[in-house]
This record gives structure tokens, sequence and C-alpha cells, in this order.
């Protein structure tokens, strides 16, 4: 990385720090460190879900199906998203929560990247 370029493996990497590949949350100096933008890889077994909604959004969100059967949860409206490249966009200000309801691969994009949103690792739930 002394070159200011990363090459991985999303798959793998993702595996590191809970999905995410880019973000606030990276070392600075690294090329995936970023205040702008936050970039998840999400694998997630069938049942598993959101332990908590996030509520008071102050990010937009882009979430594209890779693979599987995945829904997202809003106050006012589920959206199912089932075929490879469906996606939802939300903006600042709306809650939501999300389940595979098959075993699913997401990439989402959110910006811009701050902290707070976080659900402790022992919170997000299965229920398959």
């Amino acid at each position: 990385m002394e070159d200011g370029v990363y090459v991985g493996n999303a798959g793998k990497d993702a595996a590191l720090d809970r999905g995410w590949l880019l973000g606030h949350f990276k070392e600075h100096g690294d090329p995936r460190h970023s205040d702008a933008l936050e970039v998840k890889w999400g694998v997630h077994p069938r049942g598993e879900q959101r332990a908590q909604w996030v509520q008071g959004e102050v990010r937009t969100a882009l979430l594209v199906l890779v693979t599987g059967r995945f829904r997202m949860e809003f106050p006012d409206r589920s959206v199912l998203l089932e075929e490879q490249g469906d996606y939802v966009v939300w903006g600042r200000g709306v809650d939501h929560s999300w389940v595979a309801e098959e075993e699913s691969v997401v990439l989402t994009v959110r910006w811009p990247s701050v902290p707070g949103y976080a659900v402790p690792h022992d919170e997000v739930r299965t229920d398959s």
C-alpha cells in the first residue's frame, strides 16, 4: 500500500471488518479510509436480521442485491430485493432495518461516512 493502491478480495476482506471495505473506520493512510463514503460487502445467512432499527439516519444509502433474497424494512413500507441487481436507495432521516430471507450477498454504499450506527457484534440475529 505504499503506493496508495490497495488490491483485495471483497469476500476475504469483508470477513475482517464485519463486511466493511471502505470508510472512516479504516486507519488514516490506508487508501480505504474515507470520511466521504462507506462500502460494505455484506454476506448474510438465511434468517439473519438487524437487531435494532437504524433511527435518526444522517446518511444516504444505496443497497444492491448481488445474490439471494433480501428485505429492507422502512417505517411505511417493505422492499423485497430478489433479482440480481435489484436495489434500493434511501436518504437522510429514513429509519430502516433488514432481514436476509435467503442466504444473500449485498453491496451497500453509504455517504457520508460517520460513526455511531454500528450494532454491537453480538446483536445481529440469525433466526434460521
